[in-house]
């Protein structure tokens, strides 16, 4: 990882965007260190593109301090902009699309690669200038499976070669995966900060019981059956969560005291769960 020298990339405090009567980013303070992943989670409509946005100059700032650190703070697309002479952006060129798997594309139209790889292939113009800085909003937005571990593992792997990252996104299995730190933001606010770890353990428990019922056979009070087994209850349209430190000695215990629901999972923790407690949402509504 990049030396930080204790010196935040960019150092924003108060930063506000409206637009109208409406305020989308009302007021955030965040710190971002050369070389490291940050990530900004929330549900669409939480602030996160407009914070993106005006970081990367795109949109001008209603109010509050933004600082960059870097000489090179905007990230553009295409090389010549740069004014890169042609025989060394073909050179960039093979070694970028190489480093995006796309070589074997490299004479083809963009229009008809697909979401994925069109995708990588705006990582790999981004790369041209070798920036310190990416700007990525949502960047697996709409790609399959397969597509986004491809776009992860590209982009940790330009983490370790020491390129910071500042990224949107409302995946939490992406924010996990990606970010050292990152925020959670919820109406134009920062409602949470830490790294994925400190948040889930900060915010949740070590494990969660899923129920699911037949039509009809959700009880309106599991408080009989969850009475000391568990540290909250949260009750979704289609399931109920059960917090607790050991899922499976509590499903047990539930069983035990004649719980019997259509079906159970224990698994860990998620940043879902903690945007749950903070909002009382999940991260798809």
């Amino acid at each position: 990882m990049t030396e930080t020298n204790g010196q935040p990339l960019i150092h924003a405090r108060n930063l506000v965007k409206r637009f109208d009567d409406f305020i989308a980013v009302d007021g955030i303070d965040f710190d971002l260190q050369r070389g490291e992943a940050f990530g900004f989670l929330g549900p669409n409509g939480a602030g996160k593109t407009s914070t993106m946005r005006m970081i990367g100059c795109v949109s001008p700032v209603t109010d509050g301090a933004r600082i960059f650190e870097p000489s090179r703070e905007n990230i553009v697309i295409y090389g010549r902009y740069f004014g890169l002479p042609r025989k060394q952006l073909t050179a960039r060129a093979d070694e970028l699309l190489e480093f995006v798997e796309l070589t074997e594309r490299a004479d083809d139209k963009v229009e008809p690669l697909s979401g994925g790889m069109k995708r990588r292939l705006t990582i790999a113009r981004s790369l041209v200038n070798d920036p310190e800085i990416l700007l990525l909003d949502e960047p697996t937005t709409g790609l399959d499976p397969q597509a986004r571990h491809v776009v992860w593992d590209r982009l940790y792997r330009l983490k370790r070669q020491g390129v910071t990252l500042l990224l949107t996104t409302h995946y939490m299995d992406e924010a996990e995966q990606l970010c050292d730190r990152l925020v959670v933001m919820d109406r134009g606010k920062i409602v949470a900060e830490g790294s994925p770890r400190e948040l889930i353990e900060r915010y949740s428990t070590r494990e969660v019981v899923e129920l699911r019922f037949d039509d009809g056979s959700r009880p309106d009070d599991l408080s009989y059956w969850t009475d000391g087994l568990v540290d909250r209850i949260e009750a979704l349209p289609d399931r109920v969560l059960l917090y607790a430190e050991d899922g499976d000695a509590a499903s047990h215990t539930l069983h035990e005291r004649g719980l019997v629901p259509e079906s159970v999972l224990v698994r860990r923790s998620t940043l879902e769960d903690v945007f749950l407690h903070l909002t009382g949402r999940t991260l798809i509504e």
